[in-house]
């Protein structure tokens, strides 16, 4: 496995990549990686000639610069989980080197851009499609992963591939989760030992309201949702959101859509730490 720093060597290399034929994978990652990072990382493997995989803490999609400072760092440690996956190149650059003058570009794609999470984060997808079309500019993959835990941000950078006409697939992976049921996360090395014992609550409470909702309405489901975790001392729900799993508009019928995905965004502890999940429905 090779580790780049500099955009112009990982082209170089790659530019030999394409010309025995080979078709590439790319990971995007903000480091910290763990087990559901390494599942990406094996699914690309397996389907493309050579795998890269990014290790970017991009500073462009964080509307909160605590939030920044607090997020884990540990190349060392991912680059040997990594190696061990099968991973072929690591993509470490600098951010002066990702961004050597500030990158004014403005991507929008509403709905899909501006509910939830970006109503929440302004300018966070906005950072995200920056950070994930100079990578696919630079590494210009056949396929590009990413883990559904973030499930909204799929639907961005669909929308984004589309408006830019890169013609890169993008292959959705599912959520890896801990025995307990939560979702792994970086951010899940943040909690402390009691903010990591009551984290499970938020999918197990997500998993109770799917046999619920066979029996009550949507309004009546979202409000026992939202009233179960927030009597958890300890998480408050900041939103959760049953919407149309294309449009990610909000549904107030259960009728209302065919594929139907509740999205969930959880503070838990006192710093706190901001947890998402998600629970289909309807699908």
């Amino acid at each position: 496995m090779k580790v780049f720093q500099t955009i112009v060597e990982l082209q170089n290399e790659l530019f030999q990549v394409r010309k025995e034929g080979k078709e590439i994978g790319l990971v995007p990652t903000m480091g910290a990686l763990h087990e559901g990072h390494a599942s990406l990382v094996e699914r690309s493997v397996k389907e493309n000639g050579v795998t890269v995989v990014s290790v970017f803490l991009n500073p462009t999609q964080f509307n909160d610069q605590g939030d920044l400072e607090r997020y884990p760092r540990t190349l060392e440690a991912d680059c040997q989980l990594l190696e061990k996956v099968g991973a072929d190149y690591v993509f470490a650059p600098s951010v002066e080197e990702m961004y050597p003058i500030p990158d004014t570009r403005h991507f929008e794609y509403p709905p899909v851009t501006t509910v939830m999470e970006g109503a929440k984060r302004p300018g966070h997808f906005n950072g995200v499609c920056q950070v994930v079309s100079r990578l696919f500019y630079i590494t210009r993959p056949t396929r590009a992963y990413f883990g559904e835990k973030d499930w909204q941000q799929i639907a961005v950078i669909k929308a984004m591939v589309k408006s830019l006409g890169l013609g890169v697939q993008i292959v959705e992976c599912p959520i890896i989760r801990e025995k307990d049921g939560l979702a792994k996360s970086s951010r899940n090395t943040l909690l402390a030992a009691d903010e990591r014992a009551i984290a499970p609550k938020i999918y197990e409470v997500l998993k109770e309201s799917v046999d619920y909702s066979k029996s009550h309405t949507l309004k009546e489901t979202h409000e026992m949702v939202v009233s179960k975790i927030n009597a958890v001392s300890g998480l408050e729900v900041e939103y959760f959101s049953i919407v149309d799993g294309n449009t990610l508009l909000d549904v107030e019928n259960w009728d209302d859509s065919p594929y139907v995905v509740g999205c969930i965004t959880v503070y838990c502890g006192k710093t706190p730490i901001r947890l998402i999940d998600h629970i289909k429905y309807k699908s």
